[in-house]
């Protein structure tokens, strides 16, 4: 991964930072995107100590705002010229409703359509890349998700966990129909589940019994090092250099959710997206 640049968001804490951590031993150029300066500045210290790679980057970014996202891209354009690796790792619970500074859902805003606006960002600022890999980081949660066309934002008769999954379904649906559409290009799009992985996600955003569940699963979670390794694997393995389209567990790919594969769905979400974020995405 010598030379290579690797952009992760969330990379400052659990998964992120594990994979920013795996690859960064690889050679890799590290670059994190997060929200929290602090903790996003620790974050880029301690890889360059455990490495002695010191080709590791902060830079701030809050998901939770398409201007802060436009920013970003905008600080990341002026330091770089390309990119090798786009890693939409981030992710957020939220028990209640909750929203975003442009008005939308947190959990479908942050979890997929930061990630759809940063990708459509990026695409349009390293056309003719040599070669790009998109990795969407998503969870079996999809399978347990629907898109609430009539209710997006889920208004009516909110659901933290309802929430979560459609977002995570979101992540599917969006990496098969950007593969589809990059077709035939230098950019490859994969998707995958991590494993139920010991994180703090949702930590200080959630209530009920979901702090209760967490803590009674704790036993039996896996670390955020191998729940990072599917995302390390597609980043930097040649047996998945020009692979798209699929969806991994495990560095195996595996079938997805039935309703991923709806591209009636995949079509009439790529619409509401380009809407919600004031795009028109290839």
């Amino acid at each position: 991964m010598k030379d290579k640049i690797c952009l992760i968001t969330g990379g400052s804490a659990g998964i992120g930072l594990a994979t920013a951590l795996g690859l960064a031993k690889l050679g890799a150029t590290i670059i994190i995107a997060s929200r929290d300066h602090q903790r996003g500045v620790k974050a880029k210290e301690f890889i360059k100590e455990q490495t002695k790679n010191n080709a590791v980057e902060y830079l701030p970014v809050d998901l939770a705002s398409f201007s802060s996202i436009n920013q970003m891209v905008e600080d990341f354009n002026s330091r770089y010229g390309k990119l090798d690796v786009l890693i939409n790792n981030a992710g957020v619970y939220y028990s209640k409703l909750s929203f975003t500074k442009d008005n939308i859902e947190m959990q479908l805003g942050v979890n997929y359509l930061a990630h759809f606006l940063l990708t459509y960002l990026l695409l349009e600022s390293l056309k003719g890349a040599a070669h790009l890999r998109i990795i969407n980081v998503t969870s079996r949660f999809h399978f347990q998700g629907r898109i609430h066309f009539d209710n997006l934002f889920l208004r009516n008769n909110y659901h933290g966990l309802r929430a979560y999954c459609q977002s995570k379904l979101a992540n599917v649906l969006f990496t098969y129909e950007l593969a589809e559409k990059l077709k035939g290009t230098n950019t490859t799009v994969n998707c995958l589940h991590p494993g139920t992985v010991r994180t703090k996600i949702g930590n200080s955003n959630a209530t009920g019994l979901y702090p209760f569940f967490c803590n009674f699963c704790k036993p039996f979670l896996i670390s955020p090092q191998k729940g990072a390794k599917t995302s390390i694997y597609l980043a930097s393995s040649d047996e998945v250099r020009e692979v798209t389209g699929r969806y991994f567990q495990k560095c195996k790919p595996v079938r997805s959710s039935k309703l991923s594969y709806n591209k009636e769905i995949a079509l009439k979400l790529w619409k509401e997206s380009e809407t919600l974020t004031g795009i028109r995405f290839l």
